[in-house]
């Protein structure tokens, strides 16, 4: 396989039947979610350029991106080559072309990284071990290692009525966030925490994305925490926050607990906790454990 097999496509070409099954064959952790993840990635952020390729007809495919916040950056946000097409260099196909094309828009500096608001995973799990050993070889070097806490939903206690009740006698009330919540929601995500959240918080209350949603805390006109779910895949939960002046109220514990009882009301027996930070907090909450590993990689374009 030499790069000149490599082709780019429009990006809402990803939806093509025979490369959503690259996807799931390729993708084996991953493989209920791929319709979704694939769906995520052709519909990126306006402030995204995503670029599209396919190795032969559909051996392989990869998608990279370069936002226009950081314009020196880009992401390789997904590779994937099915199991008969690999060992013959379809990866590297894939990865050289993206580059080629990261290169040609400027970009100096290419990570496997995942890349909030729009992205699939935080790096390359370690489980896709030939991805990593196609970077590797590629000239690409670790920095930095991220991972998910596992909650099993299926032996987990959700029910939140007691703290709500001990939250309303103090003027706090949780629920759902409404449609008419969108745009003051986001003005204090983005003056709380920053523009990332504030794009996934949309993206969960996006209605064309029925498995998403957000869960927030107010007292009096003030937001004092958010919770959201499905905003990247439908099984996974984050990102949460709560602000400072309201923490050791509970007010983080049930907006979790009300966002994972949704997901498994929607049919979910496992949420990945993306990219946890607090593991300490999700294990005494919900009894989370420590799961997938990703590796984050990068190298400079020369």
């Amino acid at each position: 396989m030499v790069t000149s097999q490599v082709r780019t496509l429009p990006v809402p070409g990803l939806l093509r039947p025979e490369l959503i099954a690259t996807c799931q064959q390729a993708l084996d952790l991953d493989a209920d979610e791929v319709p979704a993840m694939v769906r995520r990635l052709a519909d990126p952020p306006s402030q995204r350029r995503s670029y599209a390729l396919v190795a032969g007809a559909a051996d392989g495919v990869a998608v990279a991106s370069v936002d226009d916040r950081e314009p020196t950056v880009g992401h390789l946000d997904l590779l994937a080559v099915r199991p008969a097409a690999q060992g013959h260099g379809t990866g590297r196909a894939l990865v050289l072309a993206a580059e080629q094309a990261l290169a040609a828009a400027g970009v100096r500096e290419v990570r496997w990284a995942g890349n909030p608001p729009c992205y699939l995973w935080p790096g390359v799990d370690v489980g896709y071990t030939p991805a990593i050993c196609c970077a590797l070889a590629l000239g690409y070097q670790q920095y930095r290692a991220a991972h998910n806490v596992v909650a099993d939903l299926r032996a987990i206690d959700l029910d939140t009525t007691g703290t709500e009740t001990r939250l309303a006698a103090a003027g706090v009330t949780v629920r759902a966030a409404a449609p008419a919540d969108r745009t003051m929601l986001l003005d204090w995500a983005r003056s709380t925490w920053n523009d990332t959240w504030a794009d996934e918080i949309a993206a969960a209350l996006d209605p064309d994305r029925p498995t998403g949603g957000c869960h927030i805390a107010i007292r009096d006109v003030a937001v004092l925490g958010f919770a959201v779910y499905g905003a990247n895949r439908p099984s996974w939960f984050g990102p949460m926050g709560t602000d400072p002046a309201a923490r050791g109220l509970g007010v983080g514990s049930v907006l979790l607990r009300r966002c994972l009882a949704q997901q498994r009301a929607a049919g979910i027996r496992r949420v990945q906790i993306a990219w946890a930070g607090p593991i300490a907090f999700y294990s005494r909450a919900v009894g989370g454990r420590l799961g997938r590993i990703f590796w984050q990689l990068r190298r400079e374009l020369r």
